[in-house]
């Protein structure tokens, strides 16, 4: 009898961390994706656009918007749709829907674009860190979706709260940060 209780206690219990749980960033999309634009993404074509050289700042403002309406979507591993999603399978999806294409990991998204300093980032941007003690290899990535001063806001998928809208000055995502990029 005691040598059941003890093979049923065994196991790893999962650390629960609450960084930045007193810090509450809003941030609301002007405008979900219109029909049209849902319709011509959805249609048959899977032809691969290449990544243009720049992106007006509407478009960019179109694509974080477009972001910001997965807002509350659950986390999945690999997933990249509204039941659960990733934080690549929300970049990944987000890009797509305004037909630009990326790789679908977050390791792979942190080859393209061009490099960038934290100085000179911008809405539209994108963020990438690493959060795992085990491999220092990136494995996570986020969307600026605002600056203010030396606030960076960006909307990523976590596994603890799904797709939210966290701060760079939050510790854990400061500690974690390897770097950022320019897509658009």
């Amino acid at each position: 009898m005691i040598l059941c209780l003890t093979a049923l206690s065994c196991g790893v219990v999962k650390k629960r961390t609450t960084y930045g749980s007193g810090y509450t960033v809003t941030v609301e999309a002007d405008d979900p994706p219109s029909e049209i634009l849902r319709d011509s993404i959805l249609s048959d074509s899977t032809e691969i656009v290449d990544i243009p050289e720049r992106i007006s700042p509407d478009r960019s403002e179109q694509i974080i918007n477009t972001a910001l309406t997965y807002t509350g979507v659950k986390y999945k591993y690999g997933g990249t749709t509204r039941k659960g999603m990733d934080c690549s399978g929300l970049m990944y999806i987000t890009f797509q829907e305004h037909d630009i294409y990326l790789p679908r990991v977050s390791f792979y998204m942190a080859n393209e674009g061009k490099k960038i300093s934290l100085e000179e980032v911008s809405k539209g941007d994108l963020l990438f860190f690493t959060t795992s003690n085990r491999r220092k290899r990136i494995n996570h990535v986020g969307l600026v979706v605002e600056v203010e001063g030396d606030d960076i806001r960006f909307i990523h998928s976590t596994t603890s709260r799904g797709v939210i809208v966290s701060s760079l000055k939050e510790g854990y995502w400061n500690y974690a940060f390897v770097k950022a990029t320019r897509i658009l």
